[in-house]
């Protein structure tokens, strides 16, 4: 069995993610803006305290969603009111992964607005709240990104006959792969349609078509890959960028597109969005070994039994010669990957440092990350600055995570 041979990897690779911190309640009937800096200023009284030994305490991540969360709250419910269509049915299922409590993580909205507000260029008011036009661009483009985003899920689940997503039955199991498919596209062409009346910005849809083709490149590249592009670090990444991180790191770029800023600016934007998309999957590749399928909201080891070869394999076969041998040999055919190749390849993982040289590269991802930000036109205006922090905070939460 399967289980008994993971659990010395287990007990020797899993870390506990840091509790994640949290903010009290914001004071009611106050503007966007006034609770942004009331938040801020509850982080600015935190940051700084010592304990009684006169030690520093460890600096206390900011909330990353509690800081515009009223914001993803209302583009989740437009995003409800977007996605119905004039067959019962097909409303059903574009709406499958938009019905409250399926929503997910949100990570693209929540990045996406504050984004716009890092990169703001107007130091009188950068913040504020829906109704000015500019903001309520902000929100279109992390509806769109969404839109995107789900699709690709939906249609990933298709691909590999997934039966789990999100903690519950993918959308293909429940209502079969011809709606699910149908309904990835019916969602596709909501966002372009949104996008083109919302946006006008040809240059944003440039983007957000670059992302999409990107993904559809990145499934191309994995059901295509070679026994040596399976063997390949390289390979991996660029494929992990393209599946992963182009559609965040385009958006990122889009929000400064629409923000007016610089193409210096716009690049900072986008190099974040690449290395925090690229950081988020090679964790993801490190609890598809550690995690359970509870935790995970999907089957654990759902990789290397579809023949898949991630970050923390390539680095043990690095260690471990002998295992690309297995590697290429065992899954070389991923709808019939061979059951003892998959055991093997474990065993050589666990005796490996591969676990601990993926969380090593993601670190560095989220740093490359971080350095973006830092790299951004310099402001003085403490919102901005704030945001600034929660962009830098969201990597570290994003690589300590366990599920």
């Amino acid at each position: 069995m399967l289980l008994p041979r993971r659990l010395p990897l287990l007990a020797g690779i899993l870390r506990s993610a840091s509790a994640a911190s949290s903010l009290p309640p914001n004071p009611k009937n106050v503007s966007y803006r006034e609770g942004f800096l009331w938040s801020s200023c509850y982080f600015h009284g935190t940051s700084h305290q010592t304990s009684r030994e006169g030690e520093p305490m460890a600096k206390e991540l900011l909330d990353p969603f509690a800081l515009i969360k009223d914001e993803v709250s209302e583009i989740s419910n437009r995003l409800r009111s977007l996605v119905v269509a004039e067959v019962p049915e097909l409303t059903l299922a574009a709406g499958y992964f938009f019905r409250a409590g399926a929503e997910g993580k949100r990570t693209c909205p929540i990045v996406l607005l504050l984004m716009a507000s890092a990169i703001s260029t107007d130091m009188a008011d950068p913040i504020v709240g829906s109704k000015n036009e500019l903001r309520e661009r902000y929100m279109c483009l992390a509806e769109i990104t969404e839109l995107i985003h789900v699709t690709s899920l939906i249609h990933d689940d298709v691909l590999d006959d997934a039966n789990t997503r999100r903690g519950m039955d993918s959308l293909n199991c429940v209502m079969g792969k011809k709606l699910a498919v149908l309904a990835g596209d019916f969602l596709l062409s909501k966002a372009f349609s949104t996008a083109a009346v919302s946006l006008d910005n040809t240059e944003v849809i440039l983007l957000l078509s670059t992302a999409v083709n990107n993904l559809v490149t990145g499934e191309f590249m994995q059901m295509t890959i070679t026994p040596a592009q399976r063997s390949s670090m390289d390979y991996y990444l660029q494929k992990s960028y393209y599946k992963t991180a182009a559609l965040i790191s385009n958006s990122c770029k889009a929000v400064a597109v629409l923000a007016g800023q610089t193409a210096e600016a716009a690049m900072l934007a986008y190099q974040y969005g690449k290395h925090l998309g690229i950081a988020y999957q090679l964790i993801d590749d490190i609890l598809d070994f550690t995690g359970t399928s509870a935790s995970l909201g999907k089957g654990s080891l759902s990789d290397i039994h579809q023949g898949i070869v991630t970050a923390p394999i390539l680095f043990a076969m690095e260690e471990y010669p002998q295992l690309r041998e297995i590697v290429e040999q065992g899954f070389d055919d991923p709808s019939n990957v061979d059951a003892v190749s998959t055991e093997t390849a474990i065993e050589y993982l666990g005796r490996s440092q591969g676990i601990e040289r993926t969380r090593l590269l993601a670190a560095e991802h989220a740093k490359l990350a971080a350095d973006a930000i830092d790299g951004l036109p310099e402001s003085k205006d403490e919102s901005v600055l704030i945001s600034r922090q929660a962009l830098k905070d969201l990597t570290q939460k994003l690589i300590k995570r366990t599920k």
